[in-house]
């Protein structure tokens, strides 16, 4: 287990789960969101996708309520990264983070709030970040909402930064400086 915050778990990804990744990244009310409605996600893309290795990054599963739900991923950024998204030089530790929740039916229940703000917990107290960035895209204005009352805050645009669903879209640097919580 990664984390425990109330009624929500955060645990590694285990091989039992890619099941539960096709199920979600299958559905076109998630895809719209995470991966795009033209990328169904089938086992074997699953494995090429979440069961890899890569260094630094940690993927899990998200429960509530002993109900698996969804994924988040965290990742300590590398220098190509770090300048990608505008940090030369800087020796501060900054993680980016992903996620999303697979069951619709959990949507609009103030989940992902908790969700991100217990990360965000996680990852300055327990991992010692400074830094945490997220890059959602533009048009994706309930994600946003969520990100800013969790105290992210824009803080550059990256114009064309991902594909999704047939074109490169634009996206917002979204950061949480540590000096946030103190």
């Amino acid at each position: 287990m990664i984390f425990k915050s109330n009624e929500l778990i955060v645990r590694e990804l285990e091989q039992k789960d890619g099941n539960l990744l096709v199920k979600w990244l299958s559905d076109p009310l998630v895809l719209k969101y995470y991966e795009g409605r033209d990328n169904p996600h089938d086992i074997h893309m699953v494995k090429k996708h979440f069961y890899h290795y890569e260094q630094n990054v940690t993927r899990c599963i998200v429960e509530f309520e002993h109900v698996e739900i969804g994924y988040i991923q965290f990742y300590l950024l590398d220098e190509k990264e770090k300048k990608e998204y505008g940090y030369f030089d800087d020796s501060r530790l900054i993680y980016g983070m992903d996620q999303f929740i697979g069951e619709t039916s959990y949507w609009d229940r103030g989940i992902g709030k908790s969700l991100v703000t217990s990360m965000i917990h996680f990852l300055i107290n327990k991992k010692n970040a400074d830094v945490i960035v997220m890059d959602p895209q533009t048009w994706n204005v309930r994600a946003i909402s969520c990100y800013e009352k969790c105290g992210f805050k824009k803080e550059k645009l990256l114009p064309a930064h991902e594909w999704h669903e047939g074109k490169k879209r634009d996206c917002w640097l979204m950061v949480f400086t540590k000096s946030e919580i103190n």
